[in-house]
């Protein structure tokens, strides 16, 4: 058939795991009826596209991997591409965490606490993990309270994801709250108003 070193790099590329021979043959006979590959002529083209991914002008490589087949980014670029992958990890937020950071970025500075009052469960997890990810940051201790709690604020990263200068830029309650049906926007609890004067920093 026409193409087919063609057709089999695309599978291969299209695939988040190794393609092995006999996927590939599966695909190819049951894609194009009439046609009639074997393992071994599949085997040659993935030779020939090994090779072909062997030059320099690509920036990754065909390899086999489990029994299959799949392409990897080549060792020399492996740190420009651990970056990014750390940079696309940071934007993925549980619905939980997503709350938490909603509630710091609205209400903060604020501390662990008030954040567990207004969501009604455990941020501990959390806030770790947003602490992690280098969204919120510690940012004093309110010294009059038992225990002189931890405050919690959102990071320049934060805003600099966002394109917004400060919180104050964020979109108002109002604006991003669901309405109930009596067309009456619900009260948001609120735990602090404004930030704490006694706040000592870290």
């Amino acid at each position: 058939m026409e193409n087919l070193h063609q057709h089999i790099e695309a599978l291969v590329f299209s695939s988040e795991t190794a393609v092995t021979k006999a996927d590939i043959v599966q695909v190819m006979n049951k894609a194009f009826p009439g046609t009639v590959l074997d393992e071994q002529i599949v085997e040659s083209v993935l030779n020939d596209l090994q090779e072909k991914f062997r030059s320099d002008i690509f920036a990754f490589e065909l390899r086999v991997i489990g029994g299959g087949y799949q392409f990897f980014t080549k060792a020399e670029y492996y740190d420009a591409v651990s970056v990014f992958i750390g940079q696309k990890e940071k934007k993925r937020l549980s619905t939980a965490a997503l709350e938490t950071l909603s509630i710091i970025a609205y209400k903060g500075p604020i501390t662990k606490v008030e954040c567990e009052k207004i969501r009604g469960v455990d941020c501990n997890y959390s806030v770790e993990k947003l602490l992690e990810k280098e969204l919120i940051e510690i940012c004093g201790r309110i010294e009059t309270m038992p225990g002189k709690p931890i405050v919690y604020k959102v990071t320049q990263t934060f805003l600099d994801y966002f394109g917004i200068n400060s919180t104050t830029e964020l979109p108002k309650l109002k604006d991003v709250l669901p309405q109930p049906d009596d067309n009456t926007v619900g009260e948001v609890p609120e735990v602090i108003s404004d930030q704490p004067s006694d706040i000592s920093p870290e």
